[in-house]
């Protein structure tokens, strides 16, 4: 059996080495290190015989690639000095958030010197998102920032003014430019990508390119260059096809037969995700539910909460059926202690074990203090979910309150929860959760808020609508619009919007369309749709009706009166790129969840 080493120098819940202001210019460079590449193709050592270091700078959900290599069969043991990095059989650095932040890291912890000296020893080496980033020679990420110049190229921000959206999050295509080993699975394939900067494609570096992506422009999605190798994307969230990326690279290349093409990827895929409310019943155990306009409760005599499944267990059975992300929306609350929410950390820990997509957990996100009077910031809050294995964070009303604030002052504290959080672990880690209700009215004219002409009149013929923002699961409406609150949770650090619609929940009628194509239109990041799908065709329309990235359910998967595979099925019946189904042949050996 393999053992694989994890690099965690610190533990820090509140990230301290990672909140202190970041040096813009490193010591580290090719001049100064005399860096000589003299990289060879030749085969890798055996994996079996080999010793993996995960080199882990702590942001970010790092669980999820520690659970891939338990699931392929390797042990994992922490180690602490640079000298580990040194004496490694093979390295694997997956990093997320920003780039200044991860090479003041490498620099502060003496890690960069050892980091470039294993590498010019064409030792076996995988670097995954922010891994392949610190490879070049900057990044134009808050000013410019020096990297490890071991590859020749800056790393920009994407450019949103022709329409696409930012950050990339979703499952793209790669093509394919020379045989990367690694990779020999992947061709057709989708694999996830998030991200908001990106390295081109130059002459100059065009001997590392092992494959691009197209994203408006191509960049760079993959390198390598002898046992050298690095990926923008998430072979850890990439399901089925990632897996196969992280064996190759954990064994030998003759001990795994290439399997033929399965797939027809060419682009950038709509997402189909499946959204579980998680809470407590009346007996205390914790349940995915659904509610009907927010109401969870059975219209019985006993009024007891709806309950639909074990979420670990549902949450298991959407990743094999295909699902594209898996989203928790814990409705309990646990308003005066999150932290001390553990059957909701259990859940997020356990999924990730058996679920190679990315997961999203929401619900009392913020700052608190605890009946003891210690404070907590809505960072600490945050980074335990994503150690618990959380990719992204969806903030609802905490939100709400930042953005009146900040539509009122016209001033960026940056002491909310979602400017505090997104700034440690970049905006793709955020997501804003938006819950409006529709208000009729005769005269657009009538409020402040931006108003629409909707498709279908009101209950007294009304043909307007303005959509009033909620706050506390749909209880209490606030004096904001959902465009007014999508505008400035933007320009505040979202990285994407998930847009429910109160009127349309549980309905099974459709999206709100009107709604949808309201915020698509106004914004540059990804939205989700969400609210009201009841059958495929609800899923074809709002895509080619609107701008949404992704479409989200829950009841109708919850209850199998739509499989998410007939969703998918029908959207590639119209036209509309998908990610094929590939996944979990790995895991699906393993014993089933308990909770």
């Amino acid at each position: 059996m393999v053992s694989s080493v994890l690099l965690r120098p610190y533990s820090s819940p509140s990230l301290t080495l990672l909140s202190t202001p970041l040096p813009h210019q490193y010591k580290i460079s090719r001049k100064n290190l005399k860096f000589r590449l003299n990289l060879s193709d030749k085969a890798s050592v055996n994996g079996r015989d080999s010793v993996v270091t995960l080199l882990d700078y702590g942001a970010g959900n790092v669980r999820s690639i520690r659970n891939a290599i338990r699931v392929l069969g390797h042990e994992i043991k922490d180690v602490q000095t640079p000298e580990d990095i040194l004496n490694a059989d093979r390295l694997i650095f997956p990093g997320v958030g920003a780039f200044a932040a991860g090479m003041d890291f490498l620099n502060q912890k003496g890690m960069a010197e050892a980091l470039c000296k294993y590498i010019e020893n064409d030792r076996p080496f995988l670097g995954i998102c922010l891994g392949l980033q610190l490879l070049f020679d900057s990044s134009e990420e808050k000013g410019t920032v020096k990297g490890l110049g071991l590859i020749p190229g800056v790393v920009g921000r994407f450019d949103s003014s022709r329409g696409y959206r930012v950050p990339h999050i979703g499952w793209n295509a790669l093509q394919i430019k020379k045989d990367s080993e690694i990779l020999d699975d992947v061709g057709g394939q989708h694999v996830y990508f998030v991200h908001s900067y990106r390295a081109i494609p130059s002459n100059a570096n065009k001997e590392w390119i092992s494959s691009t992506c197209n994203y408006g422009d191509d960049f760079i999605a993959s390198i390598k260059r002898g046992n050298v190798h690095a990926v923008q994307f998430h072979p850890e969230k990439s399901g089925d096809v990632g897996l196969s990326i992280l064996k190759r690279f954990l064994h030998s290349k003759s001990s795994i037969a290439k399997r033929p093409t399965r797939g027809n990827a060419s682009k950038l895929a709509k997402r189909v995700i499946a959204c579980l409310d998680v809470r407590t019943n009346d007996k205390g155990d914790l349940v995915v539910t659904k509610g009907d306009q927010y109401d969870v409760r059975e219209h019985t005599k006993e009024n007891e909460v709806r309950n639909l499944g074990k979420p670990v267990e549902l949450a298991r059975q959407y990743y094999q059926d295909g699902a594209d992300e898996v989203s928790f929306l814990n409705i309990t609350a646990f308003r005066d202690f999150p932290l001390g929410d553990l059957p909701m950390l259990k859940v997020l820990r356990l999924t990730s074990e058996h679920v190679f997509v990315p997961l999203t957990v929401g619900g009392g996100i913020r700052d608190f203090t605890d009946a003891n009077g210690r404070h907590y910031t809505s960072l600490e809050v945050a980074s335990e979910y994503f150690r618990s294995g959380a990719d992204k964070i969806s903030i609802g009303s905490d939100a709400v309150y930042a953005a009146e604030e900040y539509l009122r002052t016209g001033v960026k504290t940056g002491k909310s929860s979602l400017e505090q959080i997104s700034r440690v672990y970049g905006n793709q880690a955020v997501v804003v959760s938006i819950d409006p209700r529709r208000v009729y009215l005769k005269d657009p004219k009538e409020v402040e808020f931006k108003a629409v002409k909707i498709t279908n009149p009101g209950p007294d013929g009304e043909e307007y609508a303005w959509y009033q923002c909620t706050v506390s699961g749909g209880r209490e409406g606030r004096p904001i619009g959902a465009f007014e609150l999508a505008k400035a949770v933007e320009e505040l650090g979202a990285g994407e919007i998930l847009l429910n619609c109160i009127d349309c929940d549980g309905q099974g009628k459709g999206f709100d369309i009107d709604l949808i194509k309201l915020i698509s239109d106004a914004v540059s990041i990804p939205v989700i749709a969400s609210s009201g799908a009841g059958k495929p065709e609800h899923f074809s329309e709002v895509f080619e009706k609107t701008n949404a990235s992704a479409a989200l359910a829950a009841g109708i998967f919850h209850r199998k009166e739509v499989p998410i595979q007939a969703v998918k099925k029908h959207l590639s019946k119209e036209g509309i790129e998908v990610r094929a189904n590939v996944a979990a042949s790995l895991t699906q050996t393993l014993q089933p969840a308990t909770i």
